[in-house]
């Protein structure tokens, strides 16, 4: 656990308790802090029992007496309407902060990496850890991404602290600054949080704030938003800037070209990586994950060999096109993270030969927009309460079936690709082995409300669909 001996004796309200506001009232008190906590939800105080806290209603409080506010950063501050106890600290002139800040000017002396963008972040960051461990330096990886930063052990100058952060958590940090920082890319989202898409971008910005010297700016340039903002950057002055595309070269930065990953940091455009036989992760998007990673490896001083060989080894993340096994020769990947159309439209282009499962709760546009991915789809598998929506924009484009449920959905898949490949072996072309292998791929588009907990929940439960079928599997040529 992070140790904020400088808050020792010092009033600190923290608002939310949550993940990160729990992690934090822990840490203040563990430092000797006077900690105030408040969450709006009664089960959630009932936590601060075993801590041997009594709930302070921060709306009601005197906020002459706390030093902060620490805000769990789902909680609005500013847009669209402000808690109450946010405008009363703002009120009172108490800096509101969250978490991270707090793990920034604490351990300042230990090496930190920021990763922050509309999509991809997590995976970028998780690569970037693996790569990092995997080199033998010791690693805390958490923010947006799973484990609050102020749980972290503490580490020292020669270990590394890897970041995820949402713009929500960029929108509550005043000082903190990272060795090296990456955006990824912007595409609009969460606007009613920041007040429309100006303030979306000047929080994606901050993460470059008080960035100077040596300290590396690693920024995309194959989105407007991202490109515009390192013609800024680079006219501000003081930054180093690495610039990343996958769209061709770019000077002095790290760039994808004809699917090689090309290191030209120094000036020298080495090809170093092959994109093509980094199977575990394909897709344009992901070539920016690796080579995001492989440039916030390089600021970290990593060799060229050692992060080609944790790229090599990373695992990739539950339920972001998670390849979990094959069976008879059909490949199975759990994307259910997927629950929009724009993350599914990166599971498709990522793949041939489909056999798509989809559906669940359906957001605003449906599947509006995937049409040009549909020649890579043999058929569609609905399921959820979005069947028949989708049926609808289907009807005509593609070949599908109601399914209802998702254990229905992946049988008939498996039955269908069997068949297919064996009449693709037996047909006229007789034995084409040059054809992909065909993938069942859950990419469902939309949340999973209707009939699971959560995507975390609907890919579990495919995984488990995935151990069933292998098991009863009892002809491995079948194919």
């Amino acid at each position: 656990m992070i140790n904020l001996s400088h808050l020792r004796g010092k009033t600190v309200a923290v608002l939310g308790l949550g993940k990160s506001g729990l992690a934090s009232v822990k840490a203040l008190i563990q430092s000797g802090a006077v900690v105030w906590a408040w969450d709006d939800n009664e089960n959630s105080r009932h936590q601060l029992d075993a801590l041997g806290l009594t709930p302070v209603n921060l709306v009601e409080c005197d906020w002459n007496q706390p030093e902060m506010l620490v805000i769990s950063p789902g909680i609005p501050s500013t847009f669209p309407t402000p808690h109450p106890a946010a405008e009363k600290a703002r009120r009172a002139g108490k800096p509101i902060i969250c978490d991270v800040e707090l793990l920034c000017t604490t351990a300042a002396n230990v090496p930190m990496l920021a990763i922050t963008g509309t999509n991809g972040k997590s995976t970028t960051t998780a690569l970037t850890a693996h790569i990092i461990d995997q080199a033998g330096i010791k690693t805390q990886v958490g923010g947006n991404l799973g484990y609050p930063v102020l749980g972290f052990d503490a580490l020292g100058a020669n270990d590394c602290y890897v970041l995820e952060l949402s713009s929500y958590q960029l929108d509550l940090i005043d000082k903190a600054a990272f060795d090296a920082s990456a955006l990824l890319n912007i595409t609009p989202d969460h606007l009613d949080r920041h007040g429309g898409m100006t303030g979306y971008i000047g929080a994606k910005r901050n993460i470059f704030a008080r960035q100077k010297g040596p300290k590396w700016a690693i920024i995309s340039i194959d989105d407007e938003p991202c490109a515009q903002m390192a013609t800024e950057l680079a006219r501000e002055g003081g930054h180093r800037i690495v610039e990343i595309s996958v769209n061709g070269p770019t000077r002095h930065g790290v760039y994808v070209d004809d699917h090689w990953l090309v290191d030209d940091l120094d000036g020298h455009k080495n090809p170093v990586l092959d994109l093509r036989t980094v199977s575990h992760m394909p897709g344009r998007h992901n070539w920016q994950n690796i080579a995001f990673a492989y440039a916030l490896c390089r600021a970290r001083g990593i060799g060229t060999n050692d992060i080609l060989s944790g790229v090599m080894s990373f695992p990739g993340l539950a339920h972001r096109q998670e390849q979990i096994g094959t069976i008879d020769g059909v490949v199975f990947v759990n994307d259910s993270k997927a629950t929009n159309a724009e993350a599914t439209a990166k599971a498709l282009s990522a793949y041939d030969n489909i056999y798509w499962i989809l559906g669940g709760k359906p957001k605003e546009g449906g599947i509006d927009g995937l049409d040009p991915y549909y020649g890579r789809i043999k058929k569609a598998f609905l399921i959820g309460s979005a069947a028949y929506e989708f049926a609808a924009t289907l009807n005509g484009q593609l070949p599908y079936e109601q399914c209802g449920t998702l254990d229905v959905a992946t049988r008939r898949a498996l039955d269908c690709a069997r068949a297919d490949a064996k009449a693709d072996k037996t047909g006229p072309a007789g034995n084409d082995n040059s054809a992909p292998a065909p993938v069942i791929l859950l990419s469902p588009a939309c949340a999973s409300f209707d009939q699971f907990t959560s995507f975390e929940a609907r890919g579990d439960a495919f995984r488990a669909l995935f151990d069933v079928l292998s098991s009863q599997s009892t002809d491995p040529e079948a194919l």
